[in-house]
Order: C-alpha cells, then structure tokens, then sequence
C-alpha cells in the first residue's frame, strides 16, 4: 500500500486497455503495476460450504446491488479463483447479509442474534473442517456485505471483525472500520442490469444548478442539510426531501454541477456512484469519519468536494469558491473515474468495480503477509 501512494513518476507500463494516468490517482504508476501484478498472481479461495440463498447468493438490484454482484462475479470467475485452498492468498466467506435480514431476521423484534449464530457457527464448521482460518486467525479471509448491519454481524467472532479483511459499505471509521485491514465498498444503487442507462451528463455550460440533493430527513448530517437550505426558493441550491411529481431524480443530477452526497442512517450513499455515472462532482457532507471506496489508489481531492457538517450553513460559499476552469477540471475527473465505480451487466472488465474490490483486497493481503512475517521474525 505503501507502494501505491509514493509520488516517484515512472514512464507508464504496457496495457491494452487501459493505462492509469493523471491525478485522479495518488501514484498512477504504482496502481498499474500493482494491478497488473494481482492479475497475475492472485488467487482466491471461495468457501463452498453454506445453501443458497444465504450463502453464495446476493442481491444484484438495489442499493445492495454490490453486495449481490460481487458474490455472483467471485463464484464464476476464472483467473483469480483457485478451487485448491492450498493456492490460495486469500479465503472468501461467501455469505449474504441481505439476504439473512430476509430469511433469518424476525421483523421488528431488533434481535440480530440469529443473523451473529449464523456466521459464528459457519466460521466453527470452516475452522473444524479446514486448518486456514486457524493458521492466521482469519487474517488472510474477507467476508462482504453492503448491508448497514454488515458490521454489527461481523462481531460474531471477534477474529473476523478484529483480524478479517472486512469489506463494508457502511465504513464508518467511529465504529470499529479500520481503513488499514478493511475496504471501503462502493454502494451502487441498480436499478436494472441496463447499467448504461444510467451514465453520462451534459457540459458544464448546460449544468444550471449550482447543488443538489433530494432525500429523507434521517441520521445525523442531513437534518442540519435540510434545515439550512430545504425551500430556501434559491434556483440554483435545489434542497428538498421529496422531489415534485413528475421530476426525474436522475435528471436533477444531469442539471446540477455539485450532488450533495450525505450519508443517511449510516455514513455510505448510493448517491456518490450515481454522481459520479451521471458526470456531477461529488459533495462528501460529514466530519471525516467515511473512509472512502478505494482511497488508497484513488485522490478524492482532485474529483470531488468534501465538506464538514459544521460548515453547511456555508455550502453555496465553499461550492461557488471553485473556479469555472477549475470546476471543468473537477468533471472531467469524475469521468475518468467512473470506470472505477462501473459495474457490468455481463463478465466484470478489467479496472471496474469488481476488480477495484479485488484490488483492494490483495493491497490489504499483501500487508497481513509483511506482518505474519514481521512477528515470526
């Protein structure tokens, strides 16, 4: 990881498709090579233990979509998985918390007890039958979820949520996500396999609201959103809870040059993946507590704003202190990398979401491997 955020520039490497450049990146070569050398090295190991659709099953619609699409692209996917756990790198636990608040969870008695049992006695049947988990305490396995839950489960065993590679949505770093071990998961609202439908945007020039946002009063950034800027009448700062019969939430982001990207009950928005699809900037509201998707590659500085709860009340201020040339700058960034955040209706293609997911898992392997090193030494 260390690698990826040196600042030494090399000549670029060769690559068919696609060759990291610019600033969207902390260190475009590093990334590249990097990426390349997971291509070529990592293998992952997929538990076939557990029944659908609890286990090696997911939600490939909804704000859960990833969630659903990651496990689908693990389970058939041919260069990086090894059905031989002695090659492996890395181990996946391939369960679904969606999909357990759906079959397991008892509607509204706030008991998640079931949904811990559960992955508490499939860490005990893998742990009995296999001698991996033991042998790093879970250092070398992820389990995934895009769930707001997904950490609470995790605390089933507190290997899995101490040692684990913990790929979450919900990446609050207050409560327990520790950005060096675990991921930051981008949350992608699908509405249908038709994922080019909901890409692209016009101009700058043809972008006549300043900021937008449409979204429920909840959790603990929006309320102060809402109260400072909600039916203010101000054209150009657009700040509802519910949009106009008729008015296309998608079509407000074409029209806006700044989305407000405020998480809701938890830190995670499907709003930032839908900013960057539609060519918006992106507005990170919160005091700094998000760990953003794929920030060890990615410089969220050069594409997006990020602004404190404390300084709401002067949003149109610090979005209006961006210079149009600067602004231009900002969206053709965001569309560069959206082929970071791009999930595919088919097989994943190289350098998208599935593969940046990846990616960030084999950064994180790499350093469990220095320090299992390290403690023997």
């Amino acid at each position: 990881m260390e690698a990826i955020q040196n600042k030494n520039k090399r000549p670029p490497l060769a690559d068919k498709d696609y060759v990291p450049m610019g600033p969207i990146y902390r260190n475009a070569y590093a990334f590249h090579r990097s990426y390349l050398e997971m291509e070529k090295l990592f293998k992952v190991y997929v538990y076939e233990e557990g029944e659908p659709p609890v286990f090696h099953d997911g939600p490939c619609r909804s704000i859960y979509s990833t969630e659903g699409r990651f496990i689908y692209s693990m389970e058939t996917e041919t260069r990086m998985r090894t059905r031989d756990p002695g090659l492996a790198h890395a181990f996946f636990l391939p369960f679904s918390v969606v999909k357990m608040v759906k079959m397991i969870y008892e509607p509204n008695s706030h008991d998640m007890g079931p949904l811990k049992r559960t992955v508490s006695d499939y860490i005990g049947v893998l742990s009995s039958k296999y001698p991996y988990w033991n042998r790093s305490l879970g250092a070398d396995h992820f389990m995934l979820s895009c769930h707001d839950w997904g950490p609470y489960v995790s605390s089933a065993n507190g290997h899995l949520f101490g040692n684990s590679i913990r790929v979450l949505c919900n990446a609050n770093t207050s409560e327990g996500f520790n950005p060096s071990k675990d991921v930051s998961l981008p949350e992608i609202n699908l509405r249908s396999d038709a994922v080019d439908r909901q890409i692209g945007g016009p101009s700058p020039s043809r972008r006549p609201i300043l900021a937008f946002f449409a979204g429920g009063n909840h959790g603990p950034v929006r309320p102060s959103l809402l109260a400072h800027w909600k039916g203010k009448g101000l054209p150009d700062v657009q700040v509802s809870e519910y949009l106009p019969h008729g008015v296309a939430y998608t079509e407000m982001m074409r029209r806006s040059r700044f989305c407000l990207c405020p998480g809701g009950y938890e830190v995670a928005s499907p709003r930032l993946a839908e900013a960057i699809y539609l060519g918006c900037v992106p507005v990170v509201v919160d005091d700094g507590e998000y760990a953003l998707p794929f920030a060890d590659v990615l410089d969220w500085g050069k594409f997006a704003v990020r602004v404190r709860v404390v300084d709401v009340p002067r949003l149109r201020e610090v979005l209006e202190a961006v210079s149009p040339r600067q602004y231009i700058r900002m969206q053709r960034r965001v569309r560069a990398v959206r082929r970071h955040f791009m999930v595919h209706g088919g097989k994943p293609r190289r350098y998208d979401a599935f593969h940046m997911i990846l990616h960030s898992v084999w950064l994180r392997r790499l350093n469990v491997r220095i320090a299992a090193a390290a403690a023997q030494g």
